[in-house]
């Protein structure tokens, strides 16, 4: 039965879909049955496993508003499986709020799937509206991204005070899987001492894999590649590589070597 792990983070620029599609990429390398479940209109979590948008396909939107089944919007890539989203998504937020259940839907789609995969996991938009809601309630865990950056401090406790609020409201099962410190420069002494306080601020949450600062994992969604397809020897890749294997580790015991 699949583990839902949701990616988010309320601000964006934060690596949220680099992280998401990478992840993906990375257990599938390792043997792991996955599903990327894009849930941010942008599509650029889809786009970055190789699905081309096109018309008259089904999405992720197709299957939220009973167009369609979830097995018919299921795209095989070489880097796992793929619910994919587009524009047309951006519309749900306002159909959602007229349906029964709305905070649910994705959890009762996903329902009917959980047993095919070993992981699934969902790409938030950088917001809280009806479509992060969705994927928080359908979700077991999350994982949230954090940059080393300026600003990286700010929103930290809006963020966890959301979370709390889901799990005292809507989700009472989610969990924190962990804290991914991303866009890391060791060179500087500000991304050292930020990492630092995100470390202070979420005590064992943190993933010990830091992603870095990496060009190669910036280049790779422009050719609509994961970055181990991409630049299979980059620190991007060897850092996603080494997240994979502590998302198993902590849920899969035993299974983390490739």
């Amino acid at each position: 039965m699949a583990k839902i792990i949701a990616i988010a983070n309320q601000k964006g620029g934060v690596g949220k879909t680099t992280t998401c599609v990478n992840l993906v990429a990375a257990l599938h390398l390792c043997g792991k049955r996955v599903l990327l479940c894009d849930m941010d209109p942008q599509g650029h979590a889809s786009i970055g496993l190789g699905y081309q948008k096109k018309e008259n396909v089904a999405t992720i939107y197709n299957v939220l508003v009973g167009e369609c089944s979830v097995s018919e919007a299921i795209r095989r890539t070489e880097y796992g499986d793929l619910l994919p989203a587009n524009t047309n998504l951006a519309g749900a937020e306002v159909e959602m709020l007229a349906m029964e259940n709305r905070h649910y839907l994705l959890r009762d789609v996903l329902a009917n799937i959980k047993h095919l995969y070993d992981f699934i996991v969902v790409d938030c938009p950088p917001s809280l509206g009806q479509l992060t809601i969705n994927a928080l309630c359908a979700a077991d865990s999350v994982i949230v991204p954090i940059d080393c950056g300026f600003y990286a401090l700010e929103g930290l406790s809006s963020l966890t005070t959301t979370i709390s609020m889901l799990k005292k409201e809507l989700n009472p099962e989610l969990t924190i899987e962990g804290v991914l410190l991303t866009m890391f420069d060791s060179r500087t002494n500000l991304a050292i001492q930020i990492a630092q306080e995100i470390k202070r601020f979420f005590p064992r949450q943190v993933f010990r894999t830091v992603i870095p600062r990496n060009v190669r994992l910036a280049e790779a969604p422009s050719h609509s590649k994961p970055v181990l397809a991409y630049d299979r020897y980059s620190k991007g890749c060897a850092s996603y590589m080494r997240l994979a294997e502590e998302v198993i580790e902590k849920n899969l015991p035993g299974e983390a070597k490739v």
